[in-house]
């Protein structure tokens, strides 16, 4: 504050004219309106005018409620009263939405500030008014904007439901006849086309499972369900998994567990490994693939190391791009270089660090590092490696097997009976219960699809068989929708969650060591 004192010590300071106020108000980029304690227009300036429509011979002496809807006149008449017995600057209407009225009677959207102005010993309210048409248009626009790419997110979540659903499923029809006809063929030409035929499969299994993970996670339809779990059903998965298919190349296979129990996703940490083992023996010709795990106080580290072709010291930073592919001598070069930018971005969702050291000619290290939880596995998985030791019992049990998709369902009787299992087939939940009533004896072992064609699924379906014969017997749930809806399903009791398309080679090994240790239970 400036008092006359100061004032005076100022020297040639003049004091500001009407004039230089009236210039002020008139310069103003907003309108502002000054009334009186009535409420009636004493000042505008000609933002005011050209806002409103109206010249200011037709404003002023009128009362404010001119410049207003005419349904909100009356209450505003009291909102004004109420504001003169206590005046302080302040905006109108906070957390309201605002509107003037022109001359047209057109509406419009405005935010307004009042401020208690005084002069001459009389007492007036000054209104900056602003025009935010523009701005809520852009609000608007923005809504529709995020409504649109709301609706186009859920369609695409929808195809992506829908393509993961239908499109593996021929594949794995396809699969699971070539597993069977591999078994059942002895000429040898046809055995060649056969395994031909099913390096051609697993190439479009591993392109189709890439295009719709790059998809899910382009469209944010993929997230991380944490949980903790014991390494070694990993390890014991990728070792039935892989080692059959590692033997078919001539290469040996090796894997070494911990006791570790770690804090991850299972079914995210599972496909970055598949990658690792299945890019090991894809570009390894001869020798081995150590499949490897340590543990530290904090952490466990999983490393796939080969002694295949090793990759080049520039290319290391290239590999986890889309797309990238090393075209190193002796490779092959197949596939779509989909994979590691997969994993990378699996990776960073889980935010667990990955590894990649190698050496040309002599081989490579991929390695993951998950952390651990100061807890001890409280089940054994009953799937595990450890029944390797225990000697093989005679391919034969009985299977329950729910399918609703006929050709899969078909494709996988045929390839369990090559093995020497009886099968019992059903479609859905209430058909399962109606074939188990004539069984004399529980089943060996529970295949069910998760979506089944009476808007039942897999999960309720053995739960439903397990209490008829009032027995857990063991089960595997094949599904084709990888989305959060089929996770619950990872954690049910004495079962293996599978997404299709499923290595024929895999299932049966599963089945096998299923049915074999509940016969050794049994006896």
């Amino acid at each position: 504050m400036i008092t006359k004192k100061e004032s005076s010590s100022q020297g040639d300071t003049k004091p500001l004219s009407k004039e230089f106020f009236r210039s002020l108000l008139e310069s103003a980029p907003d309108a502002m309106v000054i009334v009186d304690q009535a409420g009636e227009i004493v000042l505008i300036n000609r933002q005011t005018e050209k806002m409103f429509g109206f010249n200011r011979a037709e404003l002023i002496g009128r009362n404010i409620e001119a410049l207003l809807p005419k349904r909100i006149r009356e209450p505003h008449v009291d909102l004004r009263t109420n504001y003169t017995k206590n005046p302080k600057p302040r905006p109108m209407g906070v957390e309201m939405e605002l509107n003037g009225r022109r001359q047209n009677g057109d509406e419009f959207p405005v935010e307004i500030s009042l401020s208690p102005v005084f002069a001459d010993d009389s007492a007036f309210i000054a209104s900056v008014i602003r025009d935010v048409s523009a701005r809520k248009e852009m609000e608007v626009e923005l809504i529709k904007a995020r409504q649109e790419a709301e609706r186009a997110n859920s369609a695409n979540s929808a195809f992506l439901a829908a393509a993961s659903h239908d499109l593996r499923q021929p594949v794995q029809a396809l699969n699971l006849l070539n597993g069977a006809l591999r078994r059942t063929v002895k000429e040898s030409k046809a055995l060649e086309m056969l395994e031909s035929q099913n390096q051609s499969l697993v190439a479009m299994t591993n392109l189709l499972n890439s295009l719709l993970d790059i998809s899910r996670l382009d469209a944010g339809a993929m997230t991380a369900e944490f949980e903790q779990f014991p390494i070694n059903q990993l390890i014991d998965q990728l070792e039935s998994e892989f080692s059959r298919q590692a033997g078919q190349k001539g290469l040996s296979f090796a894997a070494r567990r911990c006791d570790a129990v770690v804090h991850s996703d299972p079914n995210l940490l599972t496909e970055i490994m598949q990658n690792f083992v299945s890019n090991s023996i894809r570009y390894t010709k001869n020798g081995e693939i150590q499949l490897q795990c340590t543990q530290t106080d904090s952490h466990c580290r999983i490393e796939v190391r080969d002694t295949g072709i090793g990759i080049e010291p520039d290319k290391l930073e290239k590999i986890f791009e889309a797309f990238y592919q090393c075209k190193q001598p002796g490779s092959n070069n197949e596939g779509f270089g989909l994979g590691l930018a997969i994993v990378s971005r699996l990776a960073d969702l889980l935010d667990h660090k990955i590894n990649v050291e190698s050496t040309l000619g002599e081989g490579s290290c991929f390695c993951i590092s998950i952390p651990i939880v100061d807890t001890k596995p409280s089940t054994v998985d009953k799937y595990s490696g450890a029944q390797n030791n225990i000697s093989k019992a005679s391919a034969s049990g009985t299977i329950i097997l729910i399918e609703d998709d006929y050709q899969v369902a078909e494709a996988l009787k045929l390839l369990l009976g090559t093995e020497g299992y009886d099968v019992v087939s059903a479609t859905t939940r209430n058909e399962a219960v109606q074939v188990s009533s004539q069984m004399r004896r529980p089943p060996d072992l529970i295949i069910s699809d998760y979506h089944l064609g009476d808007s039942s699924n897999g999960v309720e379906t053995i739960d439903a068989l397990r209490s008829h014969f009032d027995a857990d017997i063991p089960a595997l749930i094949i599904t084709g929708d990888t989305s959060q809806v089929v996770d619950h399903a990872r954690r049910i009791e004495n079962s293996v969650l599978l997404n299709k398309p499923v290595d024929p080679d895999h299932i049966l090994d599963l089945v096998e060591k299923a049915i074999t240790n509940r016969q050794i239970e049994d006896n």
